[in-house]
C-alpha cells in the first residue's frame, strides 16, 4: 500500500477518534463534575493504553536524543489537555458537530501560520489564496452547521 495513502487513512481514523472523544469526555464531565476532571480521567486511561502498547511493541525511548529536544517538544501533552478540556466543555453547549468544526477551524488557522513560517522546524509552505479559501470554506461550514 502507498505510504502516503496509509498515512491519510490513519489520520482520518485519528480525526474520527476525536469526534468520539468529545462526546465521551462530555459524558464523563457530567459524572466527575468538571471538564478538567474528565480530561484527567481521559489522560489516565490514554496513558495506561500507551504504556501497554509500548510494552507490547517493545519500544524504548532514546533518552540521549530526548535531552537534546527543544522545550516545545515537551509540551505536546499540554496542547492535548487543552483540546480535551475544551471539547468536554464545548460539546454540551454547542453540540458535537459545531465543537469539532470549530476545533478544525482553529487547527487550520494555526496550521497555515505554522506552515508559512516553517515553525518548529517544519518545512515552509507559504500561505496561498487557495489555502486561505479552504479555511474560509471550513468557517462557512461552521455557520451552515450552526444555523441549518
Amino acid at each position: 500500500m502507498n505510504p502516503s495513502l496509509l498515512a491519510m487513512i490513519a489520520v482520518v481514523f485519528g480525526g474520527a477518534a476525536t469526534a468520539l472523544q468529545a462526546p465521551t469526555n462530555a459524558k464523563m464531565m457530567t459524572a466527575v463534575g468538571s471538564p478538567v476532571n474528565a480530561a484527567f480521567v481521559s489522560f489516565a486511561v490514554g496513558t495506561a493504553a500507551l504504556g501497554i502498547l509500548a510494552v507490547i511493541l517493545q519500544t524504548r525511548p532514546d533518552m540521549a536524543a530526548s535531552r537534546a529536544l527543544p522545550w516545545y517538544a515537551w509540551v505536546g501533552g499540554l496542547y492535548g489537555a487543552i483540546f480535551v478540556v475544551a471539547a468536554a466543555w464545548g460539546v454540551p453547549r454547542l453540540g458535537v458537530a459545531t465543537t469539532i468544526i470549530l476545533m478544525v477551524a482553529g487547527q487550520l488557522l494555526l496550521s497555515i501560520a505554522l506552515d508559512h513560517f516553517g515553525a518548529m522546524g517544519m518545512p515552509k509552505q507559504p500561505i496561498s489564496w487557495g489555502r486561505v479559501a479552504g479555511v474560509l470554506m471550513v468557517l462557512g461550514g461552521v455557520l451552515m452547521v450552526r444555523r441549518f
